[in-house]
C-alpha cells in the first residue's frame, strides 16, 4: 500500500449532527472528561512545580542554572524512551487500568523528589518520574479518538487542555503560597512541603480513574443500547476511512514524522517558557514567591479562552492548518514582546498573555492532525510517538535556556530562540496537504 497516497486521501464528508447527536456528545463528554482533566491537572502541576520549587531549591543545594536546566528536561528523556510501549500497553489492558497505574506512580516518584539532595539523586528522580509517567497525554488523546470523531475532537481537546491552562492557573499561586507560609515548617525547606503536598491529589485521582473510567464504548453502562449503537456506528464509520500502517510503516511515513517535527517546536517553546517563567517574572521585578505565582497565574487564564475558541472555530470551520499556524506565530509574537517589556512588569505580563494563548493552545488544536488520519494500533502508537519525540524538546527547551542564561547572564537570547523555533513550525504546518487534515 502507498502509505503516503493514503494519508493524502479526502476526508469522509459527514452530514450535519442532528441535536440527538449533540446530546450524546455531551454526555459522553460530561461523564469521561472531569476525571481525565483532573488526571492532567494533577500531572501538570507535578511536572512543572520544579520551576516554583527553583526560585529556593537551587540556592539550597547550590545547583546551577545548567544543572537546573539539565535536571528540569532529564525528565523527558525518560518519558520518550517509555512512551510508546506504555500506550501499546494501553491499547491491549485499557485505559482505566493503565492510566490509574501512570497517575499512581508519577504521585509517588514526584513526592520523592523532596529527598533530592546532588545533583545525580535530582537527575535520578526526574528520569524516572518521566518513566513513571509516560504514556499519560498520548494514552488520554487515544481514548479520546475512541469516544470522538474527528469532526468533534477540536473542542473537545480544547475543553480538555484547558487542564494544562488551569495547573499553571491554580498551580502557580498554591506553589507560591506553600513556598512563602511553609518554609521551615517541622524544619523542612518550603520547597520540600511543595513535591510532598502537590503529589497527593494525584494519588486521590488515580484511584478515581480506576473507579470510573470504561475500557470502550461496549462496556459503558451508563448509555442505553440505541446510544452505545449510535456512537460505536460513529467510530467505526470513521475508523474504515482512516489509515492502518504497521508501527515500522508510520514512523517512517513523511506525514507522521512532518508532524512529529512541529510538535516539537511546540514543546520547545511551551516547556523552555513553562519551567523559566517563575524565574522570568522575578527579573521583572518581583520578589515574593506568592506574587510571583498569583501573575504566572494570569497569562494562563487567557490560554483557556484561547485553548476553547480555536478549537471550536477549527472544528466549525473544518479548517486546522492556519488556526494551528496562527498559534505558532502567536506565541513568537509574545516571546519576542516579553524580551522588549523585560523590565516592565505590567507590559511583560502582557506580553507572557499573549505567548501562552498561541503556545498553551498548540497540542489541543495539533492532536486533530494524526487523530484524523490514523486508525487502530497505528493510531495507539502513532499518537505515542509523535508525542514521544516532541517531548524531546522537553529536554532541550529548559536546558538550552538554562545553559544560554548561565553564557549570557540574561534569558533575552533564549526566549529569541524559542520565538525562532515556533515561527519554523508554522511554516512547518503549511506544507501538510489541506485534504488531509482539514476534516
Amino acid at each position: 500500500m502507498n502509505t503516503t497516497q493514503s494519508l493524502s486521501a479526502p476526508a469522509t464528508v459527514l452530514g450535519a449532527a442532528t441535536e440527538a447527536e449533540n446530546r450524546l456528545f455531551r454526555k459522553v463528554a460530561l461523564h469521561i472528561l472531569p476525571v481525565l482533566m483532573l488526571g492532567y491537572l494533577a500531572a501538570s502541576v507535578d511536572r512543572v512545580n520544579i520551576g516554583f520549587a527553583k526560585l529556593h531549591m537551587a540556592a539550597d543545594l547550590n545547583f546551577s542554572d545548567a544543572v537546573y536546566g539539565f535536571g528540569a528536561g532529564i525528565f523527558f528523556l525518560g518519558y520518550f524512551i517509555f512512551e510508546v510501549p506504555s500506550n501499546v500497553i494501553l491499547h491491549r489492558v485499557g485505559a482505566r487500568m493503565w492510566i490509574a497505574r501512570i497517575m499512581a506512580t508519577w504521585g509517588i516518584v514526584s513526592a520523592l523528589t523532596m529527598f533530592v539532595s546532588t545533583p545525580l539523586q535530582f537527575y535520578a528522580v526526574r528520569f524516572l518520574l518521566g518513566v513513571a509517567e509516560a504514556g499519560f497525554i498520548p494514552g488520554v488523546i487515544y481514548y479520546l479518538s475512541n469516544w470522538f470523531p474527528a469532526q468533534r475532537r477540536g473542542r473537545v481537546m480544547g475543553v480538555f487542555y484547558i487542564a494544562l491552562a488551569l495547573s499553571g492557573f491554580i498551580g502557580g499561586p498554591v506553589s507560591g503560597l506553600i513556598l512563602q507560609t511553609l518554609s521551615g515548617a517541622g524544619g523542612m525547606a518550603g520547597w520540600k512541603w511543595l513535591f510532598l503536598i502537590e503529589a497527593l491529589p494525584t494519588l486521590v485521582i488515580a484511584v478515581l480513574v480506576y473507579a470510573t473510567l470504561d475500557k470502550d464504548i461496549a462496556s459503558a453502562r451508563w448509555l442505553d443500547d440505541s446510544e452505545r449503537a449510535t456512537l460505536q456506528g460513529m467510530i467505526d464509520a470513521e475508523s474504515r476511512s482512516k489509515t492502518h500502517l504497521s508501527l515500522r510503516s508510520m514512523m517512517f511515513n513523511r506525514h507522521v514524522q512532518i508532524m512529529s517535527v512541529i510538535f516539537f517546536c511546540g514543546i520547545f517553546a511551551m516547556y523552555g517558557l513553562g519551567f523559566w517563567m517563575p524565574t522570568l517574572i522575578k527579573n521583572m521585578g518581583v520578589k515574593s514567591d506568592l506574587s510571583i505565582g498569583l501573575m504566572s497565574a494570569v497569562p494562563s487564564l487567557f490560554a483557556i479562552a484561547s485553548m476553547v475558541g480555536f478549537g471550536r472555530s477549527a472544528d466549525r470551520m473544518r479548517e486546522r492548518r492556519w488556526h494551528l499556524a496562527t498559534l505558532y506565530l502567536l506565541g513568537a509574537v509574545g516571546l519576542a514582546l516579553s524580551v522588549l517589556w523585560e523590565h516592565d512588569p505590567l507590559l511583560g505580563i502582557v506580553a507572557l498573555c499573549i505567548a501562552n494563548m498561541g503556545i498553551l493552545a498548540i497540542p489541543p488544536l495539533f492532536w486533530s492532525l494524526p487523530t484524523a488520519i490514523l486508525g487502530g494500533a497505528a493510531a495507539a502508537a502513532g499518537i505515542a510517538w509523535i508525542n514521544s519525540f516532541a517531548n524531546l524538546a522537553g529536554f532541550l527547551g529548559p536546558y538550552v535556556v538554562g545553559y544560554v542564561k548561565q553564557s549570557t547572564g540574561t534569558t533575552e537570547a533564549a526566549v529569541w530562540l524559542l520565538a525562532i523555533v515556533l515561527i519554523a513550525g508554522a511554516a512547518l504546518i503549511l506544507t501538510l496537504p489541506r485534504r488531509m487534515v482539514n476534516r
